[in-house]
C-alpha cells in the first residue's frame, strides 16, 4: 500500500517550517521534472531547480533557505539541513521488500539452531548449528548463515549474503545482496624467503627470490560487526587469523568493498566503494574514505580522517587528515602537485627556448 502523509505530518517529521495548507495529503516524492499529480511533494531544496517549478499550478514543494525566495510557492515546507531533510523523507517513503513472518517451509535450520521471537525467514535460507538469530530478524531468501555464528536483534540480510561459521554481527545490522562476511583471510608464507619479502627488505629494482610453493596460514577469528552496521552489495569482509577482524558500531560500507583479515574500523565511519583494505590495518573513528581508495597492509588511520578518491596510501594518517593522490599527502600538497604537473609542458618549453637561446649565442661567439 502506498504510503500516505499531511503535508502538516512531513513537516513535522522534517522539522520544517510549513506554510499553506497542512491537509493537503502526500502520496510521493518527485523530482520537480516529473510531477504527475496532486499528490506529489517535489524536491526542490537546491535553488537551481526553482526554474522547473514556476510554469506548475498549486505545486506542494520542499525547499531550503528563507522565506520569501519561495514565496512563489504557496504550499511549501522550508528546512535548514537539506541532506537531513532528505534522509528523514526517504524514511518516511520507503517500502521495504516483504519477506513473510515465520520460517519458509524450504528453509534448513540444523539443530541446536536458536531462532527468536518474530523472525522472517525466507525459502531457501540455511541456518547452522548452533547459530543464533536475534529476536525480528529477516533472512531473504537464499541466505546463508554458518555455524555458530550470532545475528542481532532486528538484522536485516538480503538475498544471497553469506555469513560464515562464528560471525558476530550485532543488532540492527543491514547486509546487501551477494555479501561475504567471514571468508578465510589471504593469508600465505613460503618456506623460504620469497619475492615480496626480498623485495621488502631489498632496495634494487630486481626480483631476488621467488615463490616456489605457498603454505596456506588458517584464519581462525571470526568477524565482529557492531550494532547498525550497514554493508552493500557484493562487499567482503574476511575473518581474522588469530586476532578479529571488526567493525564499529554505526560504520557503513558500500558496495564492492574487500576488508583483509584482522582490520580493525572504529565507530560512524564511512567507506566508499571499490575501496581496498589489506589486512592488519587500523582505522579510527569516524573516518571517511573515498571511492576505489587503496590501503597497504599494518598501516594506521586516525580519527575524524578523510581519504580523497582513489587515493593510494601506503603510510600512516594522522587524526583529521585530509589526504589525496598516488601515493597519498596532505591535500594542498596534492593540490600543488597537480598545478606543478599541469605546468610541466609550458616550463618544458621555455626551458627550451632558452636552449636555442644559448645555442644560438654559442654559434655567434664561434663565428666572431
Amino acid at each position: 500500500m502506498a504510503k500516505n502523509y499531511t503535508l502538516q505530518e512531513i513537516a513535522t517529521a522534517v522539522e520544517g517550517c510549513l506554510i499553506g495548507d497542512g491537509n493537503r495529503r502526500i502520496t510521493r516524492l518527485a523530482h520537480p521534472a516529473d510531477l504527475m499529480g496532486d499528490g506529489d511533494l517535489t524536491l526542490a531544496m537546491d535553488e537551481k531547480l526553482w526554474p522547473l517549478l514556476t510554469d506548475q499550478k498549486d505545486v506542494v514543494a520542499i525547499v531550503a533557505g528563507k522565506e520569501e525566495a519561495s514565496a512563489f510557492l504557496p504550499n511549501r515546507i522550508i528546512v535548514t539541513r537539506p541532506r537531513v531533510a532528505l534522509a528523514k523523507l526517504t524514511s518516511l517513503f520507503a517500502e521495504s521488500v516483504h519477506v513473510a513472518s515465520g520460517i519458509h517451509p524450504s528453509a534448513v535450520i540444523e539443530p541446536g539452531a536458536k531462532i527468536g521471537k518474530n523472525p522472517s525467514i525466507g525459502a531457501f535460507v540455511y541456518v547452522g548449528a548452533n547459530a543464533v538469530i536475534g529476536n525480528d530478524a529477516t533472512l531473504h531468501p537464499q541466505t546463508y548463515i554458518g555455524q555458530d555464528a550470532v545475528i542481532g536483534d532486528g538484522a536485516l540480510i538480503y538475498a544471497g549474503a553469506k555469513i560464515g561459521a562464528g560471525t558476530r554481527i550485532g543488532h540492527r545490522v543491514i547486509i546487501h545482496f551477494n555479501s561475504s562476511i567471514g571468508a578465510d583471510g589471504f593469508s600465505f608464507v613460503t618456506p623460504q624467503t620469497g619475492s615480496v619479502e626480498a623485495a621488502k627488505a631489498g632496495t634494487g629494482n630486481e626480483v631476488t627470490a621467488s615463490n616456489t610453493h605457498l603454505i596456506r596460514i588458517a584464519s581462525l577469528a571470526p568477524v565482529i560487526l557492531g550494532d547498525d552496521v550497514e554493508v552493500g552489495a557484493n562487499t567482503s569482509i574476511d575473518r581474522g587469523t588469530i586476532a578479529s577482524t571488526r567493525i564499529g558500531n554505526g560504520t557503513k560500507i558500500d558496495n564492492q568493498v574487500q576488508i583483509g583479515h584482522n582490520v580493525t574500523i572504529g565507530d560512524n565511519c564511512m567507506i566508499c566503494g571499490r575501496v581496498g583494505i589489506a589486512g592488519s590495518v587500523k582505522i579510527g573513528n569516524r573516518v571517511v574514505l573515498g571511492g576505489a581508495v587503496g590501503i597497504a597492509d599494518h598501516i594506521t588511520i586516525g580519527d575524524d580522517a578523510i581519504a580523497m578518491a582513489m587515493a593510494g596510501i601506503g603510510g600512516n594518517i594522522a587524526a583529521r587528515s585530509i589526504v589525496g593522490g598516488i601515493p597519498a599527502v596532505p591535500r594542498d600538497k596534492m593540490m600543488e602537485n597537480f598545478f606543478l604537473l599541469g605546468r610541466l609542458k609550458q616550463n618544458i618549453n621555455k626551458i627550451k627556448e632558452l636552449a636555442d637561446k644559448i645555442d644560438a649565442l654559442e654559434k655567434k661567439d664561434k663565428n666572431d
